[in-house]
């Protein structure tokens, strides 16, 4: 485990807090905040991806990038964001050392600012379900595809270290889950005191070291 730079509270992380072990950094966003276009929300779960491991959009051999995955593996501390399954948006951090295929994908958020502009955005689900899930989370917060290679440091879609009043996470680890490779890595991260989650944590998860 790689020491966590120094940030300052409500500020944007830096771009060295991404240039890490891509699980160091998808633990260590647990917490932090996500914001963008006059909402924001606690980041409450997360996976990491990396080019080494078949379930990583950047694996390959060798990996490379190609005109879909090339913000992955560009700088990190910007926004890699895809389509899923030809339907929802899914926003990542870019991670390590440029030229590494390596992201943390952002699977749910606990809604905190602009609730009325997320509940309309989705309407009639309870507030717990409003961005439990990374389809649902780019739809609440409204991130689309034009975002992809958004600065995470310095652009109108940042990520934002928690304020010294915000709730502590108790981070727990499990494997990631919706893929079919790679299965076995421990290397879904979720805050355990929250209800927001894409799925419950069970009791198989562990408390994050």
């Amino acid at each position: 485990m790689t020491t966590v730079p120094a940030v300052e509270a409500g500020r944007p992380l830096p771009v060295d807090f991404y240039a890490r072990p891509v699980v160091d950094v998808a633990r260590d966003l647990v917490g932090c905040l996500l914001v963008h276009g006059g909402t924001a929300g606690r980041i409450v779960e997360t996976e990491a991806y990396h080019e080494s491991e078949p379930a990583s959009h950047a694996f390959g051999t060798p990996p490379r990038p190609t005109s879909r995955t090339r913000t992955l593996f560009g700088p990190p501390g910007r926004a890699y964001v895809y389509r899923s399954y030809g339907i929802h948006a899914c926003v990542n951090a870019v991670c390590e050392a440029d030229g590494i295929g390596a992201g943390v994908l952002l699977r749910a958020v606990e809604p905190l600012v602009g609730l009325d502009a997320i509940r309309a955005r989705r309407p009639g689900r309870p507030d717990v379900e409003l961005a439990s899930g990374p389809g649902r989370l780019t739809l609440a917060l409204g991130i689309g595809l034009d975002d992809d290679g958004a600065d995470l440091v310095a652009g109108p879609l940042r990520i934002v270290a928690p304020g010294h009043g915000d709730p502590v996470p108790r981070v727990v680890t499990g494997t990631r889950v919706g893929i079919t490779k790679a299965t076995d890595l421990p290397w879904r991260f979720v805050d355990a005191t929250s209800a927001h989650v894409s799925r419950p944590w069970p009791p198989a998860m562990r408390a994050a070291r």
